[in-house]
């Protein structure tokens, strides 16, 4: 199945693929099948490579040249970029065996909002944290699924969901440091609507493009709230964008097939498929994380 303008990035079909990041660096995306504990890395013009990371993770940042900060179950990982070694650097929930990370993303302040969830989708079991230069701190706490953790581009707007609630939330944020500044306000009600709020970005407009989980769809937002646009998708279960090329104006969207029975599979035969949309973002690339 094909639609206008998508096309299939990666046909490697991903149980839960998730954490889509872009690296303008290398020309390259990275993304996750989280709970496979797997690493994919694919140039734009290149062959995939699968990492097997032998624990789940789900986001991924760019430190430096030579190593990545990579969201886990156990917390927070440096990887070797030529080698592949993980090193704990920052544990979160480590000795909470129900939970593991979720969604993240990377202020542009440096700082990391990073957030976990039960690997059953406990109901409250999660939360959201801040890390910087090797402070961490929980900001929200009795989260089901964090998701659309995703900032403006001067950092004075952070945004993020409970998936469960239906409620994509907003919030001011000091552009210094990332942390809230204001009250949390609902910024899209969505509960009436078909699927469900996965993950987020925000390009250099405002405007913030949303993966609908459930939804067959990614939506876009204006700053306001209101709903610009709707993208169908050739899949069900998307699960979150990126931002991607020279000039960040494309978007990839990974999907899964994670809670589909064999029949629904093969009503949905792309799922866990990762996609570009060739359609105008005027996007940004993701900030680098400080870790010290």
């Amino acid at each position: 199945m094909t639609m206008d303008g998508i096309s299939v990035f990666s046909d490697h079909i991903c149980e839960l693929g998730e954490g889509p990041s872009y690296d303008p660096a290398t020309d390259t995306l990275f993304w996750f099948d989280i709970v496979n504990g797997k690493l994919l890395e694919k140039p734009l013009a290149g062959a995939l490579k699968v990492h097997d990371l032998g624990v789940m993770a789900s986001a991924i940042a760019v430190i430096d040249a030579d190593r990545q900060l990579i969201a886990t179950e156990i917390g927070l990982q440096v990887r070797d970029v030529k080698t592949g070694r993980l090193t704990l650097h920052t544990p979160i929930e480590a000795d909470n065996s129900v939970t593991r990370s979720n969604d993240s993303r990377v202020h542009p302040c440096g700082a990391l909002w990073t957030g976990t969830m039960g690997k059953g989708e406990e109901k409250g079991a999660g939360s959201i944290y801040w890390f910087l230069k090797g402070e961490l701190r929980r900001l929200f706490s009795g989260i089901t699924v964090s998701n659309s953790i995703c900032f403006s581009q001067d950092g004075t707007i952070a945004y993020y969901t409970d998936t469960a609630t239906g409620l994509l939330m907003r919030v001011a944020c000091d552009p210094a440091t990332g942390l809230p500044a204001g009250e949390v306000k609902v910024f899209v009600d969505h509960r009436s609507s078909k699927g469900y709020i996965d993950g987020s970005v925000v390009d250099r407009d405002g405007v913030l493009w949303n993966a609908v989980w459930g939804g067959s769809a990614v939506k876009a937002y204006t700053p306001d709230g209101t709903l610009l646009r709707e993208i169908a998708m050739p899949v069900t279960q998307a699960s979150c964008p990126a931002f991607v090329g020279a000039k960040a104006d494309r978007l990839a969207v990974t999907s899964a097939w994670s809670g589909k029975d064999e029949k629904q599979r093969a009503l949905d035969p792309q799922a866990g498929m990762t996609f570009l949309l060739d359609i105008p973002v005027n996007g940004r690339f993701e900030p680098r994380v400080l870790i010290a």
